[in-house]
């Protein structure tokens, strides 16, 4: 296996910095655009096999040393509750704004937020001699993402609740934990 990514994370000197791409540096990839063309979003996150083709493309392409799991920092969400779709971002259907929006959300059982990605993860164990990287968004990402509708350089609905409402803020915090 080439460990020059898990080497440089545990401190060791490397002749060289590993070098991996975020799937967003994948989209430039005619193979990825040809899967995006036959399915959608969601559907390339949600199967295993297309969400370890879509990890495997730049790992193949370039030579990576280490490849991260092709998924969205939206995934669990759904499993709330939560109506996602992507417009090309990431856009929340019914923001979260008051206690009535909040009630709406279930904070889902482990084994239902991502039972997709376990899948994933033994596939590409199979297909890689580099180390998968995973990621996953920050309760307070997602939280903005809740509030706002979508993604915002200024967050004024979020920087507003968090003034008029914390006891809010925390709680979706809490749940999103």
């Amino acid at each position: 296996m080439n460990d020059l990514f898990l080497r440089a994370v545990r401190g060791e000197d490397t002749a060289r910095a590993p070098v991996w791409l975020m799937r967003q540096a994948g989209r430039h990839l005619p193979e990825y655009r040809a899967l995006k063309e036959k399915h959608a979003f969601w559907e390339l996150a949600r199967t295993p096999e297309l969400a370890t083709e879509v990890t495997l493309q730049p790992v193949r392409r370039y030579g990576m040393d280490a490849a991260i799991l092709f998924q969205d920092i939206m995934t669990p969400l759904p499993a709330m509750g939560v109506d996602v779709a992507f417009t090309p971002g990431p856009s929340i259907q019914r923001p979260i704004r008051d206690d009535a929006d909040l009630a709406t959300l279930r904070v889902p059982e482990q084994d239902e937020i991502a039972p997709f990605v376990p899948d994933a993860i033994r596939l590409l164990r199979r297909e890689l001699d580099v180390p998968l990287i995973g990621f996953g968004g920050a309760p307070l990402t997602l939280a903005t993402y809740l509030v706002e509708g979508g993604g915002s350089k200024e967050y004024p609905t979020f920087r507003a609740l968090l003034r008029a409402r914390p006891e809010l803020a925390h709680r979706l915090l809490e749940m999103l934990t």
